[in-house]
């Protein structure tokens, strides 16, 4: 199926990692909220549960690249969190297309990262995320995010790597 959604997942985000047991589509929305709770949260606790642990699964963004793996991936989002920049986004604008063991949320991360020093930038990043159902969860496979400006691109990039 394909629908236009009002999903809204940000900061007020909900773990609801729980519910992600659900087989249907209400499961694998649960693991795209709680993938944003734990994004705004820095709760790498909740994206590794929320997150495939397989070799396959794959990360391509303007931070990390293109990473494979469950562990590179945490390794890069535990770097982020570790860092001096605070990132807040919320996901909306969503195009879903699910199936019985498989979803794509495709639509737009807005929000704000903020420095050090108080410098509060706006962000605009196009993003899709794919969920797989496999051994009784939903969970995260794979997460493509890009910035279209190249400028912002490279202030988020020297903000966020230093």
């Amino acid at each position: 199926m394909i629908d236009k959604t009002d999903i809204a997942f940000g900061p007020a985000s909900r773990n609801r990692l729980a519910q992600a047991a659900d087989r249907g589509p209400d499961g694998a929305l649960a693991a795209l909220e709680s993938f944003y709770y734990g994004l705004n949260n820095a709760d790498l606790d909740a994206l590794r549960r929320d997150w495939s642990p397989s070799p396959l699964a794959q990360l391509n963004n303007p931070i990390g690249g293109i990473l494979r793996g469950g562990e590179a991936i945490m390794d890069l989002y535990e770097k982020v969190f570790a860092g001096t920049a605070n990132v807040q986004v919320t996901l909306s604008d969503v195009v879903a297309y699910t199936g019985p063991d498989h979803a794509v949320f495709a639509g737009r991360e807005t929000g704000t990262y903020t420095t050090p020093d108080g410098t509060i930038t706006p962000l605009s990043i196009r993003t899709s995320r794919y969920f797989r159902y496999e051994d009784g969860h939903w969970r995260q496979f794979h997460h493509h995010g890009s910035i279209d400006d190249a400028g912002e691109l490279a202030a988020y990039q020297k903000a966020i790597r230093g």
